[in-house]
């Protein structure tokens, strides 16, 4: 299976590109700030052809994007259906400091809906692009983060979480919609029962394991 990163010239939020192989369908995971451009040169070199893009949450670091790659390849947006009010106007939740700092690196803000949303819930199943995934739905970051579980036959799950899990921290929980003992359930009940050889791919930074996160990140010790 394909896994190709994209990061985001503001936040330095994770977009991957997820396929079976080269030249087939894809889906796109979280087209943050300035992707645009690099993301259709990997679609370009790997010939693929996105199928859907896929979102961990609705922050604006997590789809600024969205609405021009949807628009480019007639596809729809895939949040949970508790996120996806954050898909119209998201910069009204932005504070001073955030939008500073992205109009210092896109110039003035602005914002257009995706024309089409598709909400999914906890425990559906998503079929596309030859790739089978399960949505987790795990609340605390946003009230709509998800935890994206790909299946991969012979080898272990891959999980895109988002805001949820970060190598060796978590996602915060002071923004609007953001919720301490939501995030402590979320973890407790969605991610410290996966197995240990369960690759991570988190919204921000490097990639890392379920089992290395359990012995090593301090959000998950406090916990136990």
């Amino acid at each position: 299976m394909i896994v190709d990163r994209v990061e985001a010239s503001v936040f330095g939020t994770n977009c991957y590109v997820l396929a079976p192989e080269d030249g087939a369908e894809c889906v796109v995971v979280d087209p943050g700030v300035g992707v645009a451009d690099r993301l259709a040169d990997v679609l370009r070199r790997r010939r693929l052809k996105p199928v859907a893009v896929l979102l961990t949450h609705g922050h604006v670091d997590h789809t600024w994007s969205v609405t021009p790659v949807c628009g480019a390849h007639g596809v729809a947006a895939t949040i949970h259906a508790d996120d996806a009010y954050r898909l119209h106007d998201p910069l009204s939740t932005l504070g001073g400091p955030l939008r500073a700092a992205l109009e210092a690196t896109t110039g003035r803000v602005t914002w257009a809906d995706p024309e089409e949303v598709v909400t999914v819930h906890d425990a559906q199943r998503w079929s596309g692009a030859g790739l089978e995934l399960t949505v987790t739905h795990a609340p605390g970051h946003t009230e709509g983060s998800v935890l994206f579980t790909v299946d991969r036959p012979g080898r272990p799950d891959l999980v895109l979480s988002g805001d949820v899990l970060f190598a060796g921290s978590i996602g915060r929980t002071d923004l609007p919609g953001g919720d301490p003992s939501a995030m402590r359930r979320s973890l407790v009940e969605k991610v410290l029962t996966l197995a240990d050889d369960v690759d991570v791919l988190p919204g921000h930074g490097p990639a890392t394991t379920v089992g290395r996160e359990r012995v090593s990140n301090p959000h998950l010790l406090a916990l136990r």
